[in-house]
């Protein structure tokens, strides 16, 4: 019998598989931690990629505003929002002209103790102003007009588009949709208005085979993203990459754009993992908190592995679910998926130029089912949550597998303790 561990919550759930198993760790090479996370922070914002130091990027501006990411992104704040801060002020940005912006999107606020834990630095938030993106407030934002190719509308939050020094941050990794994320995605969707967002995730965009996990060219998200980003004037990024202990390993800082596929360049390889063949059953997670909170997020531990997964085969998801379901919209948008079934669900779908709000999470859910079995092992949903999930729940992971590798015939089972955060690939000789 071997014992795994995959991460679940803020710790890790064990599990006990069956004697018949044969387990296949699949995780991301072991990346070098940077041995002075704030050493190497410094160095990043004085030497950029693509532009002037922050220091020089500041002087002579009297407003800036940084973009953070939600709660759902365990990105390291606490490590560069004061440095930045304090170069800021030293450069002549009074503290009073700097806001610091929660990329919200059309997720809810974060607020109280829980921005306390997203800034992570109480000096931050008693120095400078500290608030959260609300997408559908009209009156927030100003309207750019539309992105040139696809008529994308570009609605941004004011306190960011009208700022002197407007600077994104944010954590690069695997994103279902936008390839990756970071960088431009901080700008849109994370602090666009509501008909950007809904626009971005009608399924003129969402069934596009190149908006997909890991891939920046021809993808039409990261194509608007970029449209919108250059509609703003100059952008600036830190972006961060983590492992799986969530330690720094990466960092830059500089032009959006640049500063951004330097990131990525460092990220790919990592992330894309090779295992050499698709496997019967799949056992893997919503990556743990924060990330595992709601159903709404775990659904993007079901997409990511999906080209190991051989068809018909079984994905066993463990998600803790802590805070339940997600938004009223999403719970909606899952009870007409149990309703109408998949195929009559997205028929809904492909007439729309605006989706619904949280609708594209259910229309990403569909990938996975039209591929296999998908099974949830989760404590935080009760029973008429579970029904909504659209998908199987289990009581017990290791039973599952049993039952899966007798049903396939397959006794490989591919383990990914870090769900999302790791894109395995079949590819030969691997």
């Amino acid at each position: 019998m071997s014992r795994i561990e995959i991460a679940f919550g803020r710790a890790h759930l064990a599990v006990d598989l069956p004697p018949e198993a044969e387990p296949r760790i699949i995780r991301k090479p072991d990346l070098p931690k940077l041995a002075d996370p704030r050493g190497a922070i410094a160095a990043a914002l004085a030497a950029p990629i693509g532009s002037a130091s922050l220091p020089r990027l500041a002087t002579g501006r009297r407003s800036a505003c940084i973009l953070i990411c939600d709660i759902t992104r365990p990105v390291p704040n606490h490590l560069f929002l004061r440095p930045m801060i304090e170069q800021m002020m030293a450069a002549g940005i009074p503290a009073d002209g700097i806001t610091v912006l929660v990329a919200t999107g059309l997720h809810r606020p974060n607020e109280g103790a829980e921005l306390a834990e997203l800034v992570g630095d109480p000096w931050v938030l008693e120095t400078v102003r500290v608030v959260n993106h609300f997408a559908r407030n009209d009156e927030d934002h100003v309207d750019l007009g539309v992105t040139p190719t696809r008529g994308v509308p570009i609605r941004i939050n004011r306190l960011f588009a009208e700022a002197e020094l407007r600077i994104a941050t944010g954590l690069v990794e695997p994103h279902f949709m936008a390839g990756w994320s970071g960088g431009r995605k901080v700008v849109a969707p994370g602090v666009a208005h509501h008909t950007t967002i809904r626009t971005f995730h009608s399924a003129r965009f969402m069934e596009d085979p190149l908006a997909v996990q890991c891939n920046l060219v021809g993808n039409p998200l990261h194509e608007e993203q970029l449209q919108i980003v250059r509609r703003l004037g100059d952008v600036y990024a830190l972006n961060t990459v983590i492992d799986e202990a969530r330690d720094l390993v990466f960092v830059s800082f500089g032009e959006i754009v640049a500063s951004h596929l330097a990131a990525v360049a460092f990220i790919d390889k990592a992330t894309r993992v090779a295992v050499g063949r698709q496997f019967g059953t799949i056992v893997t997670s919503s990556a743990g908190y924060p990330l595992d909170k709601t159903y709404y997020q775990t659904v993007k531990g079901m997409v990511t592995p999906l080209d190991i997964l051989a068809p018909g085969g079984t994905l066993i998801i463990a998600s803790e679910c802590s805070e339940g379901f997600g938004s009223g919209e999403f719970k909606e948008a899952q009870r007409r998926l149990v309703e109408l079934g998949p195929d009559r669900f997205l028929a809904t779908l492909t007439a729309k130029s605006l989706a619904e709000i949280d609708e594209w999470q259910t229309e990403m859910q569909l990938k996975p089912m039209r591929k296999g079995r998908i099974q949830l092992y989760t404590t935080g949903l009760d029973a008429e949550l579970r029904a909504l999930t659209g998908v199987e729940t289990i009581a017990s992971v290791a039973d599952a597998v049993r039952a899966s590798i007798a049903r396939t015939g397959d006794r490989g089972v591919a383990v990914i303790p870090e769900g999302p955060y790791v894109v395995p690939v079949v590819a030969a000789g691997a």
